[in-house]
Protein backbone atom coordinates (compact mmCIF):
# COMPACT_ATOMS: atom_id res chain seq x y z
CA UNK A 1 0.00 0.00 0.00
CA UNK A 2 1.19 3.33 -1.00
CA UNK A 3 1.44 5.82 2.12
CA UNK A 4 1.78 9.57 2.45
CA UNK A 5 4.04 11.40 4.64
CA UNK A 6 3.55 14.43 6.14
CA UNK A 7 6.73 16.62 7.82
CA UNK A 8 5.23 19.51 9.51
CA UNK A 9 4.02 21.64 12.95
CA UNK A 10 1.74 21.10 15.60
CA UNK A 11 -0.26 23.92 16.53
CA UNK A 12 -3.46 24.15 18.57
CA UNK A 13 -5.94 26.19 16.34
CA UNK A 14 -8.34 28.40 18.62
CA UNK A 15 -10.81 29.92 16.54
CA UNK A 16 -12.52 33.99 16.86
CA UNK A 17 -15.49 35.19 15.20
CA UNK A 18 -16.47 38.99 16.47
CA UNK A 19 -13.99 38.54 19.23
CA UNK A 20 -15.31 35.58 20.89
CA UNK A 21 -14.03 31.61 20.85
CA UNK A 22 -16.28 29.57 19.37
CA UNK A 23 -13.77 26.03 18.69
CA UNK A 24 -10.26 25.22 19.27
CA UNK A 25 -8.49 22.51 17.44
CA UNK A 26 -5.68 20.65 16.51
CA UNK A 27 -4.19 22.05 13.09
CA UNK A 28 -1.29 23.11 11.48
CA UNK A 29 -0.87 23.40 7.45
CA UNK A 30 0.68 20.28 6.82
CA UNK A 31 -0.79 18.44 9.63
CA UNK A 32 -4.76 19.71 8.71
CA UNK A 33 -3.97 17.43 5.12
CA UNK A 34 -2.78 14.46 6.81
CA UNK A 35 -5.84 14.59 8.57
CA UNK A 36 -7.71 14.53 6.25
CA UNK A 37 -6.25 11.87 4.21
CA UNK A 38 -5.74 9.61 7.20
CA UNK A 39 -9.94 9.92 7.31
CA UNK A 40 -9.79 9.52 3.42
CA UNK A 41 -8.30 5.90 4.01
CA UNK A 42 -4.92 6.77 2.99
CA UNK A 43 -1.94 5.40 4.71
CA UNK A 44 -0.56 8.29 6.62
CA UNK A 45 2.13 8.93 8.94
CA UNK A 46 3.49 12.53 10.28
CA UNK A 47 6.55 13.56 11.32
CA UNK A 48 6.63 16.65 14.10
CA UNK A 49 7.08 17.74 17.34
CA UNK A 50 4.69 18.33 20.39
CA UNK A 51 4.14 20.12 23.87
CA UNK A 52 4.58 17.78 26.87
CA UNK A 53 1.42 18.84 28.11
CA UNK A 54 -2.22 18.05 27.89
CA UNK A 55 -2.32 19.72 24.71
CA UNK A 56 0.38 17.81 23.19
CA UNK A 57 -1.39 15.08 24.88
CA UNK A 58 -4.68 16.00 22.42
CA UNK A 59 -2.64 15.92 19.51
CA UNK A 60 -1.60 12.58 19.50
CA UNK A 61 -4.46 11.19 20.47
CA UNK A 62 -6.49 13.00 17.68
CA UNK A 63 -3.68 12.32 14.91
CA UNK A 64 -3.93 8.40 16.02
CA UNK A 65 -8.23 8.35 16.00
CA UNK A 66 -7.82 9.48 12.37
CA UNK A 67 -5.79 6.65 11.20
CA UNK A 68 -2.17 8.82 11.15
CA UNK A 69 0.71 7.15 12.21
CA UNK A 70 2.11 9.71 15.36
CA UNK A 71 5.21 7.93 16.19
CA UNK A 72 7.26 10.29 14.87
CA UNK A 73 5.79 13.24 16.81
CA UNK A 74 8.70 14.22 18.99
CA UNK A 75 7.54 15.06 22.76
CA UNK A 76 10.80 16.80 24.87
CA UNK A 77 10.40 17.59 28.15
CA UNK A 78 9.01 21.24 29.90
CA UNK A 79 7.79 22.05 26.41
CA UNK A 80 4.85 23.87 25.81
CA UNK A 81 2.25 23.29 22.67
CA UNK A 82 2.03 26.72 20.27
CA UNK A 83 -1.35 28.06 20.13
CA UNK A 84 -2.37 30.07 17.19
CA UNK A 85 -5.52 32.27 17.57
CA UNK A 86 -7.58 32.63 14.29
CA UNK A 87 -9.79 35.55 13.58
CA UNK A 88 -12.16 35.36 11.17
CA UNK A 89 -13.88 38.12 9.08
CA UNK A 90 -17.16 38.69 7.50
CA UNK A 91 -15.46 36.52 4.54
CA UNK A 92 -14.76 34.05 7.00
CA UNK A 93 -10.83 34.39 6.04
CA UNK A 94 -8.57 34.15 8.87
CA UNK A 95 -6.02 36.71 10.47
CA UNK A 96 -3.48 35.40 12.78
CA UNK A 97 -1.60 35.30 16.10
CA UNK A 98 0.79 32.57 17.14
CA UNK A 99 2.18 31.81 20.11
CA UNK A 100 5.31 29.28 21.10
CA UNK A 101 7.06 29.02 24.36
CA UNK A 102 9.15 26.37 22.98
CA UNK A 103 13.11 27.02 24.20
CA UNK A 104 13.99 26.19 21.22
CA UNK A 105 13.10 24.16 18.04
CA UNK A 106 14.18 20.80 18.03
CA UNK A 107 13.30 17.93 15.94
CA UNK A 108 14.66 14.57 16.32
CA UNK A 109 13.22 11.53 14.47
CA UNK A 110 13.58 8.17 12.58
CA UNK A 111 13.01 7.97 9.10
CA UNK A 112 10.04 6.37 9.04
CA UNK A 113 9.46 3.65 5.76
CA UNK A 114 9.49 5.51 2.27
CA UNK A 115 8.84 3.18 -0.17
CA UNK A 116 8.93 3.83 -4.78
CA UNK A 117 5.81 6.38 -5.42
CA UNK A 118 5.20 6.68 -1.66
CA UNK A 119 4.37 10.64 -1.81
CA UNK A 120 5.72 13.08 0.89
CA UNK A 121 4.49 16.43 1.57
CA UNK A 122 5.94 19.52 3.62
CA UNK A 123 5.55 23.11 3.78
CA UNK A 124 5.34 26.02 5.25
CA UNK A 125 7.76 27.97 7.62
CA UNK A 126 8.90 24.64 8.73
CA UNK A 127 10.06 23.83 5.87
CA UNK A 128 12.47 26.34 5.34
CA UNK A 129 13.02 27.31 9.14
CA UNK A 130 17.26 27.48 9.49
CA UNK A 131 17.08 25.88 13.08
CA UNK A 132 15.41 22.31 11.80
CA UNK A 133 16.70 22.40 8.37
CA UNK A 134 19.53 19.97 8.57
CA UNK A 135 16.61 17.40 9.80
CA UNK A 136 14.47 18.63 7.57
CA UNK A 137 16.79 18.18 4.27
CA UNK A 138 17.83 14.95 5.42
CA UNK A 139 14.35 13.37 5.30
CA UNK A 140 14.02 14.95 1.54
CA UNK A 141 17.23 13.58 0.68
CA UNK A 142 16.41 9.96 1.91
CA UNK A 143 12.78 10.15 0.47
CA UNK A 144 13.97 11.40 -2.85
CA UNK A 145 16.54 8.55 -2.72
CA UNK A 146 14.33 6.00 -2.28
CA UNK A 147 11.75 7.13 -5.09
CA UNK A 148 9.37 8.74 -3.45
CA UNK A 149 6.77 11.96 -4.98
CA UNK A 150 7.59 15.34 -3.03
CA UNK A 151 5.04 17.46 -3.34
CA UNK A 152 5.41 21.13 -1.50
CA UNK A 153 3.17 23.95 -0.10
CA UNK A 154 4.94 27.37 0.25
CA UNK A 155 2.35 28.48 2.75
CA UNK A 156 4.66 31.31 3.39
CA UNK A 157 2.45 34.05 5.34
CA UNK A 158 3.02 37.49 5.80
CA UNK A 159 3.90 36.83 9.88
CA UNK A 160 7.61 35.81 8.96
CA UNK A 161 8.02 38.88 6.11
CA UNK A 162 10.90 39.84 7.55
CA UNK A 163 12.74 36.15 7.15
CA UNK A 164 12.79 36.12 3.02
CA UNK A 165 15.96 36.60 2.76
CA UNK A 166 17.10 34.82 5.61
CA UNK A 167 15.30 31.65 4.23
CA UNK A 168 15.78 32.57 0.19
CA UNK A 169 18.09 29.54 0.06
CA UNK A 170 16.18 26.77 1.91
CA UNK A 171 13.04 28.01 -0.34
CA UNK A 172 15.43 27.67 -4.09
CA UNK A 173 16.31 24.25 -2.60
CA UNK A 174 13.10 23.15 -1.46
CA UNK A 175 11.95 24.51 -4.94
CA UNK A 176 14.59 22.10 -6.67
CA UNK A 177 13.60 18.97 -4.45
CA UNK A 178 9.94 19.42 -5.24
CA UNK A 179 7.76 17.27 -7.79
CA UNK A 180 4.75 19.83 -7.69
CA UNK A 181 5.03 22.95 -6.08
CA UNK A 182 1.42 24.30 -4.76
CA UNK A 183 1.38 28.16 -3.46
CA UNK A 184 -1.04 30.86 -2.96
CA UNK A 185 -1.78 34.21 -4.08
CA UNK A 186 -0.66 35.64 -0.59
CA UNK A 187 2.85 33.38 -0.70
CA UNK A 188 4.20 34.78 -3.91
CA UNK A 189 2.88 38.59 -2.98
CA UNK A 190 4.91 38.34 0.72
CA UNK A 191 7.83 36.53 -0.91
CA UNK A 192 8.42 37.96 -3.93
CA UNK A 193 6.37 41.04 -4.49
CA UNK A 194 4.21 39.00 -7.48
CA UNK A 195 0.99 38.58 -8.03
CA UNK A 196 0.60 37.20 -11.40
CA UNK A 197 0.51 33.75 -11.88
CA UNK A 198 2.24 33.22 -15.09
CA UNK A 199 5.42 36.29 -13.69
CA UNK A 200 5.97 33.72 -10.32
CA UNK A 201 5.95 30.41 -12.24
CA UNK A 202 8.45 31.91 -15.79
CA UNK A 203 10.32 34.40 -12.92
CA UNK A 204 10.67 32.42 -9.71
CA UNK A 205 9.26 28.50 -10.33
CA UNK A 206 9.90 27.00 -13.31
CA UNK A 207 14.06 26.82 -13.68
CA UNK A 208 13.78 24.37 -10.45
CA UNK A 209 10.04 23.02 -10.68
CA UNK A 210 7.91 22.45 -13.89
CA UNK A 211 5.08 21.65 -12.17
CA UNK A 212 3.23 24.59 -10.72
CA UNK A 213 -0.38 24.92 -8.74
CA UNK A 214 -1.63 28.47 -7.77
CA UNK A 215 -4.56 29.07 -6.00
CA UNK A 216 -6.31 32.35 -4.52
CA UNK A 217 -9.08 31.90 -2.77
CA UNK A 218 -11.98 32.27 -4.50
CA UNK A 219 -10.50 32.97 -7.96
CA UNK A 220 -9.46 30.24 -10.29
CA UNK A 221 -7.45 27.53 -9.65
CA UNK A 222 -4.37 28.16 -12.14
CA UNK A 223 -1.76 25.32 -14.01
CA UNK A 224 1.21 25.48 -15.31
CA UNK A 225 3.64 22.71 -16.63
CA UNK A 226 6.01 21.79 -18.72
CA UNK A 227 5.06 21.77 -22.79
CA UNK A 228 3.38 25.30 -22.21
CA UNK A 229 0.38 23.63 -20.25
CA UNK A 230 -2.07 26.15 -19.18
CA UNK A 231 -5.44 25.34 -17.20
CA UNK A 232 -7.53 27.58 -14.92
CA UNK A 233 -10.15 25.72 -12.52
CA UNK A 234 -12.77 27.39 -10.86
CA UNK A 235 -13.66 26.69 -7.52
CA UNK A 236 -16.58 24.77 -6.52
CA UNK A 237 -19.32 27.24 -5.02
CA UNK A 238 -20.18 26.07 -1.74
CA UNK A 239 -21.31 28.11 1.67
CA UNK A 240 -18.40 28.91 3.72
CA UNK A 241 -18.17 28.52 7.02
CA UNK A 242 -14.24 29.06 7.88
CA UNK A 243 -11.60 29.16 4.79
CA UNK A 244 -8.81 28.54 7.71
CA UNK A 245 -7.85 24.82 6.00
CA UNK A 246 -8.98 25.82 2.70
CA UNK A 247 -5.21 25.44 1.31
CA UNK A 248 -4.14 22.79 3.36
CA UNK A 249 -7.11 20.31 1.90
CA UNK A 250 -6.75 21.26 -2.07
CA UNK A 251 -3.27 19.28 -1.37
CA UNK A 252 -4.37 16.34 0.66
CA UNK A 253 -7.18 16.45 -2.41
CA UNK A 254 -4.80 16.53 -4.98
CA UNK A 255 -2.94 13.67 -3.29
CA UNK A 256 -5.47 11.63 -2.90
CA UNK A 257 -6.78 12.21 -6.90
CA UNK A 258 -3.09 11.21 -7.63
CA UNK A 259 -3.52 8.08 -5.03
CA UNK A 260 -6.56 7.43 -7.29
CA UNK A 261 -5.20 7.33 -10.13
CA UNK A 262 -2.26 5.76 -9.66
CA UNK A 263 -0.01 8.58 -10.83
CA UNK A 264 3.40 7.35 -10.27
CA UNK A 265 6.99 8.89 -10.24
CA UNK A 266 7.55 7.51 -13.65
CA UNK A 267 4.10 9.32 -14.70
CA UNK A 268 5.12 12.73 -13.11
CA UNK A 269 8.71 12.75 -14.84
CA UNK A 270 7.30 11.69 -18.21
CA UNK A 271 4.44 14.60 -17.65
CA UNK A 272 0.98 14.20 -16.49
CA UNK A 273 -1.96 13.80 -19.19
CA UNK A 274 -4.24 16.75 -19.27
CA UNK A 275 -6.75 13.98 -18.26
CA UNK A 276 -4.55 13.26 -14.74
CA UNK A 277 -4.15 17.22 -13.99
CA UNK A 278 -8.06 17.84 -14.23
CA UNK A 279 -8.88 14.87 -12.04
CA UNK A 280 -6.29 15.35 -9.33
CA UNK A 281 -6.92 19.15 -9.20
CA UNK A 282 -10.57 18.50 -9.24
CA UNK A 283 -10.48 15.87 -6.06
CA UNK A 284 -8.22 18.94 -4.41
CA UNK A 285 -11.24 21.47 -4.79
CA UNK A 286 -13.85 19.16 -3.87
CA UNK A 287 -11.96 18.31 -0.48
CA UNK A 288 -10.92 22.08 -0.20
CA UNK A 289 -14.67 22.81 -0.53
CA UNK A 290 -15.99 20.08 1.91
CA UNK A 291 -13.30 21.41 4.31
CA UNK A 292 -14.79 25.13 4.53
CA UNK A 293 -18.45 23.66 5.69
CA UNK A 294 -16.92 23.56 8.93
CA UNK A 295 -15.17 25.14 11.38
CA UNK A 296 -12.80 22.53 11.55
CA UNK A 297 -9.83 22.49 9.56
CA UNK A 298 -10.05 19.42 7.73
CA UNK A 299 -12.75 17.24 5.63
CA UNK A 300 -15.78 15.68 8.09
CA UNK A 301 -15.81 12.27 8.68
CA UNK A 302 -18.62 11.27 6.99
CA UNK A 303 -16.84 12.71 3.71
CA UNK A 304 -14.10 10.49 4.65
CA UNK A 305 -15.52 7.88 4.70
CA UNK A 306 -17.63 8.39 0.99
CA UNK A 307 -13.26 9.00 0.15
CA UNK A 308 -12.51 5.67 1.36
CA UNK A 309 -15.15 4.05 -0.44
CA UNK A 310 -13.90 5.79 -3.76
CA UNK A 311 -10.19 4.90 -2.90
CA UNK A 312 -10.82 1.19 -2.47
CA UNK A 313 -13.19 0.82 -5.91
CA UNK A 314 -9.62 2.65 -7.59
CA UNK A 315 -7.48 -0.56 -6.35
CA UNK A 316 -5.16 1.64 -6.61
CA UNK A 317 -3.79 1.66 -3.25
Amino acid sequence: MRKVIGIGETVLDIIFRSGQPIGAFPGGSVFNGIISLGRSGVSTTFISEAGNDRVGDHIISFLQDNGVDAANVNRFPESKSPISLAFLDDHNDAEYLFYKDHPHDQLDFVYPDIQPDDIVIFGSFYAVNPVIRPQVMGLLDYARSHGAILYYDVNFRAAHRNDVMKITPNLIENLEYADIVRGSFEDFDVIYRMQDPDKVYNAEISFYCKKFIYTHGARNVELRAEGGLKRSYPVIATDTVSTIGAGDNFNAGFIYGMLKQDIRRADIERGLTVGQWDEAIRDGLLFSAECCKGINNYVSPEFGEIMKQEIKTSNSI
